[in-house]
């Protein structure tokens, strides 16, 4: 554990120093998101912070091979720190270069497909999946190869489907690695040998974990720099990674029921629990784009984070509201298969906290946030607020390539607030 908690220090210390540079190179190469009509900010924010999140990530896969015993990892596996890294690299290329200068549709397609296509070359496939008979359905080889860039290329779109307010893509990942790490540690202290079965799994989790800690202090509302689609491809990359590879390292009949409760269906109930929220989002936009002719990649605002803010939630409880959904759908999951609770037991709690959530969710029936909204409103709101209000609507719009309305040709530079330099 303690060569993992150092991976997780070193990734989180490095993608959060690494942060406000890379702010500082979006401002100056223009990479900066200007408000639209669908988004909920309304100062142009700074993108590309997948980049110091990329470096974060290089630097814990840096400083695993280097400590023993996960420097056995990389000895018995050499292509899976190149594989992450290529692909890493490739898909921050793509999303770097749509936060800059807008990509379409296909072009970012191909280098998703691409970044899958390297992970299956370093090993990360899934060359079977788990029957519910206890039984084991083997994959071709064009078949595992095809599946596995399916998933990359659904979690990528998935994660970035979510990234729609401030810290709740890297909330919502930081979440399923930590659900991740805790399945995966756990096999590998009950299976034989740990770190060459489970390893590269708790390792990328513990990766995973760090690179969103470390961002998540410059993005979590009000956000000082955006990942853009460099982070939330990224992130998407890596949380595909996981399940892959464990699939693909575990054999159901590795895990016993001292370590899995339920070792045929667990492999693809772990990953579909802690993916609920992204994966069904996606599910949805698809539905609702293709039902109103649109292209599945139009972007609109009826993502789950809207419809929570439409109903009256404010920008930070939309955010804490889909933590605790994360968190409690794949709490479950994970306690489920490590624990001997009965599974009434499990059932009861897990109903009760449904119900707690539900009525969290619902702003009318919480007397307290209406009695909190209220006492500000008497009073004209708080100086902060009155400020706020004051300086947006002083502020001239922003329109889609960054200038202000009445600005030279010389002032296509978009200005970004002092509370955000």
């Amino acid at each position: 554990m303690r060569e993992y908690a150092l991976v997780v220090l070193v990734t989180a210390a490095v993608t959060y120093l690494l942060t406000p540079l890379v702010r500082r190179l979006a401002i100056a190469a223009g990479a900066i998101h200007a408000a639209r009509d669908r988004d909920v900010h309304v100062m142009p924010i700074p993108l590309l912070g997948g980049l110091a999140i990329y470096a974060g990530v290089a630097a814990g896969l840096i400083v695993a091979a280097r400590v023993s015993p996960m420097d056995g990892l990389f000895q018995g596996n050499p292509r899976m720190a190149p594989g992450l890294l290529l692909a890493g690299g490739l898909i921050a290329l793509v999303g770097a270069v749509d936060d800059r200068w807008r990509l379409g549709p296909m072009v970012k397609l191909v280098g998703q497909v691409g970044a899958g296509g390297i992970l299956v070359w370093s090993g990360a496939q899934l060359s079977w999946l788990p029957e519910p008979n206890g039984g084991t359905l083997g994959l071709t080889p064009n078949q595992s190869t095809a599946l596995t860039i399916l998933v990359v290329v659904a979690t990528v779109n998935a994660v970035n489907f979510i990234d729609g307010l401030d810290g709740l893509a890297a909330g919502i990942v930081c979440i399923a690695a930590i659900a991740f790490f805790v399945y995966s540690y756990r096999l590998t202290e009950v299976i034989q040998p740990r770190i060459s079965v489970l390893g590269g799994p708790a390792l990328a989790s513990a990766i995973l974990i760090g690179a969103c800690l470390g961002f998540l202090p410059h993005n979590f509302y009000p956000a000082r720099i955006f990942m853009g689609d460099t982070g939330s491809y990224l992130l998407g990359l890596l949380l595909a990674y996981v399940p892959i590879s464990s699939i693909a390292s575990l054999p159901p009949t590795a895990a016993r029921y001292t370590a899995n409760r339920f070792p045929e269906v667990l492999p693809l109930l772990l990953p579909a629990a802690i993916l609920v929220i992204p994966y069904t989002d996606l599910l949805l936009a698809v539905v609702r784009r293709t039902r109103a002719g649109q292209s599945p990649l139009a972007p609109d605002r009826k993502h789950l984070h809207h419809r929570l803010l439409d109903i009256g939630h404010s920008h930070r409880s939309s955010v804490l509201i889909m933590y605790l959904w994360a968190t409690l759908l794949s709490g479950a999951v994970v306690w489920l298969s490590i624990a001997k609770t009965p599974l009434f037991a499990l059932a009861v709690i897990t109903m009760a906290a449904l119900l707690l959530l539900l009525l969290m969710s619902m702003p009318r029936l919480r007397w307290w946030e209406r009695g909190r909204r209220a006492r500000p409103a008497a009073a004209g709101g708080s100086a902060r607020a009155r400020a706020a209000v004051a300086d947006h609507l002083a502020a001239r719009p922003v329109v889609a390539n960054g200038t202000r309305p009445g600005a030279e040709a010389g002032d296509a530079a978009p200005r970004v607030s002092a509370r955000h330099r």
